[in-house]
């Protein structure tokens, strides 16, 4: 007995020692990542503030920002009519991007660590099934339940993105440690609320239609700044805990038993970051429609790049799908105009051959 308590607890060290050993190397990667990614996010800001339907000189854009800032004091070159398309419409529009982009980003990181998973995305427990029921029913049946600056729509896809986790979650039946449960129970509900989705949209006149297809292929147009005061509050708490507990998502990879001998509570982290991802999709759904294949593409690109590991894996996709979005969102403005396209079918043309790659290279049953 003492002898395979001895090696029981041999294997358990050196268990943890290999953890903290990936851990420690993949640590060693990001601050040159994390530099490399943030320039990559100023220059992807400086190209989408510049263009668009009116565009609008490099330099003018920055000495206009320079402008701006306390204790500094440039001449812009811009005109008072392209300083206000600037301010209030580009600029905007580009943090919105970035705002979703990011919480997608990291949701769907989060996603594949606790679910061992990497085609796991953010949209597995019914969110985008519940936004997408919320906004037919406000669209189209004129429910008023909007508050503040949040219009119907977003109000109505956020209740039903909630809704929708919550009733997932319910059919588990408080099983945090068991994924397949969760993942199933998500399935269901995903089922449930397409169906009510469907049902309802052959309830609706043409026009109405058009403005709920219009909603659920995802726009970032922005009308000022309301949107990202709404949004940004969100990401920020829901991104902290998801960032707080990403080496435990590396924890998870070496299966439940193991994890508890580390000392971690896989049920109890799992119901953490589940539920902070799901928040926050839910509130970057509830402001720019549905956005397929972000969480899905953006987490691949930082595994094949920097890391495997999730340490590395949920900030650095914060910051690549941030870049990632408001890049994609110039060509949706630029492409066919003065018309726009939707943003969600310009990622949906990138993640669908990238998804397709990464079942041909067999990634789909290991995290």
């Amino acid at each position: 007995m003492v002898s395979l308590d001895h090696t029981s607890a041999t294997s358990s060290s050196s268990v943890a020692d290999e953890v903290d050993l990936a851990a420690e190397q993949a640590f060693r990667l990001p601050l040159r990542a994390v530099f490399v990614g943030l320039l990559v996010l100023a220059l992807v800001g400086l190209f989408s503030a510049s263009n668009g339907a009116a565009g609008l000189p490099v330099m003018g854009v920055v000495t206009s920002l320079l402008d701006h800032l306390p204790l500094i004091g440039v001449d812009s070159a811009l005109s008072d009519r392209q300083v206000a398309i600037l301010f209030q419409i580009r600029l905007p529009r580009m943090v919105i991007g970035m705002l979703v982009g990011g919480a997608l980003g990291m949701a769907g990181g989060a996603y594949q660590g606790v679910f061992r998973n990497p085609l796991a995305d953010p949209y597995l427990l019914g969110v985008s099934a519940g936004a997408g029921f919320g906004a037919v029913l406000a669209l189209g049946f004129g429910l008023d339940i909007g508050w503040g600056p949040f219009d119907p729509v977003p109000a109505a896809a956020f209740v039903g993105s909630v809704v929708a986790v919550a009733a997932s979650a319910t059919i588990a039946r408080g099983s945090w440690s068991s994924p397949a449960t969760l993942l199933l129970g998500g399935v269901a509900m995903a089922a449930l609320f397409s169906a009510a989705q469907t049902y309802a949209l052959q309830r609706l006149s043409e026009t109405r239609s058009r403005e709920v297809l219009s909603w659920l292929f995802g726009n970032l147009s922005t009308s000022g700044w309301d949107q990202v005061w709404i949004l940004g509050p969100y990401v920020v708490v829901c991104g902290t805990v998801l960032i707080l507990h990403r080496r435990h998502l590396d924890v998870l990879r070496v299966g439940d038993d193991e994890a508890r001998a580390l000392g971690l509570n896989p049920a109890r982290t799992r119901l953490l970051v589940i539920g902070a991802a799901s928040l926050m999709t839910a509130a970057a759904v509830s402001v720019s429609g549905l956005i397929a294949f972000v969480g899905l593409v953006v987490p691949h690109i930082v595994r094949l790049l920097v890391s495997n590991s999730y340490r590395v894996i949920v900030p650095l996709s914060a910051l690549v799908g941030a870049a990632f979005l408001a890049f994609v969102d110039v060509g949706a403005r630029t492409l066919i105009a003065p018309s726009e396209l939707p943003v969600g079918v310009i990622t949906a043309f990138v993640g669908a051959p990238f998804f397709a790659f990464v079942l041909w290279r067999g990634h789909g049953s290991t995290a």
